[in-house]
């Protein structure tokens, strides 16, 4: 059963990043124990930063520094603590492998890396595209790995986090994002996609917020006479398989969509299950090259590498041949 979406989507544009400190906030005035730790760039107006304000003994900042901070927080989470780490998403895991690898995943301890501004979204050219992170976090064992689609699925991600076992990533956008739901009224399960919009000729399986465009695309193709779904695979690892093998019986045409290389990520999770399975679909990979992506406004970037709803829908008119 599809949830309830919105397609008002430039006049609800919702921040990520504020809304998870806005759910610690509410949650430490719940009463539930845990420890922040951050990079230099929470601001003291931030949602995070009232948290600062209001619960100095349990925040810690670690400056520049992310491979300290990533290996401070798997300290504070052998000492028995739930540990909430923001970390700048470019620098994450990059800077900080060995600490993801051997610190938190290793030692499987209680740890939520909040890796933000993801993939292009940062701004600030080729050495700040967050591109190949979910090729080496897949490859990590133990590792849960979430990507939601809007700050609302971000607050709900946090909270179901609170109650999981093992260490996580939970990789944001930099701010802005259009809300996808039109309301919290649906159910998220850690490693259970969502069918955001159903279809019947085409399935676009994507996460964060290229599910935005995603769906903008299915519109475009609606008036083309095909119905192209939306499955939002929010959570990378564990992959819900079943999900991918249900929706490739269903249309025989599948297209993956993110904002992320496309060696090694979403869509290749994707390619794997499509082939070890033997389904006959038609598929296609939609995400930056094999090369750094060219510096420009994020629309531009977009447009260039087929990550806009019209990239999006072209790419689908082709294999399915309308």
């Amino acid at each position: 059963m599809a949830v309830k979406t919105t397609y008002d989507f430039d006049q609800m544009l919702s921040n990520a990043r504020e809304a998870y400190g806005e759910e610690l906030f509410r949650m430490a005035e719940e009463g539930i124990d845990f420890v922040f730790t951050y990079s230099d760039n929470v601001a003291p107006s931030s949602s995070a930063g009232k948290l600062l304000s209001k619960y100095p003994e349990r925040c810690f900042n670690f400056g520049i520094a992310e491979p300290n901070q990533v290996g401070a927080s798997a300290g504070f989470a052998l000492a028995g603590e739930l540990v909430f780490a923001q970390v700048f998403g470019p620098f994450l895991p990059l800077r900080a492998a060995d600490q993801i690898h051997t610190d938190i995943a290793y030692n499987y301890v209680n740890v939520r890396l909040i890796g933000t501004h993801a993939g292009l979204t940062a701004g600030g050219g080729p050495t700040h595209n967050d591109i190949a992170d979910l090729a080496l976090y897949r490859a990590i064992p133990d590792l849960t790995v979430i990507v939601p689609a809007d700050a609302g699925q971000c607050c709900k991600a946090i909270r179901a986090s609170v109650g999981f076992e093992g260490p996580m990533i939970i990789r944001i956008d930099r701010a802005g994002s259009p809300d996808v739901y039109a309301d919290g009224n649906y159910e998220f399960e850690i490693g259970k996609a969502i069918e955001t919009l159903p279809g019947e000729d085409a399935t676009i399986i994507s996460c964060g917020s290229m599910i935005y465009e995603c769906m903008k695309a299915s519109q475009l193709l609606k008036d083309k006479g095909i119905r192209a779904g939306v499955l939002d695979m929010h959570t990378i690892k564990p992959f819900d398989r079943d999900a991918v093998i249900r929706c490739a019986k269903k249309t025989g045409v599948i297209v993956s969509v993110e904002e992320h290389s496309i060696n090694g990520g979403l869509g290749s999770a994707v390619a794997e299950v499509l082939c070890e399975e033997g389904l006959p679909v038609k598929f296609k990979r939609i995400g930056l090259p094999d090369e750094f992506a060219m510096l420009g406004h994020l629309d531009q970037v977009y447009r260039r590498y087929g990550l806009d709803r019209n990239g999006i829908a072209e790419t689908i008119l082709k294999l399915t041949g309308k």
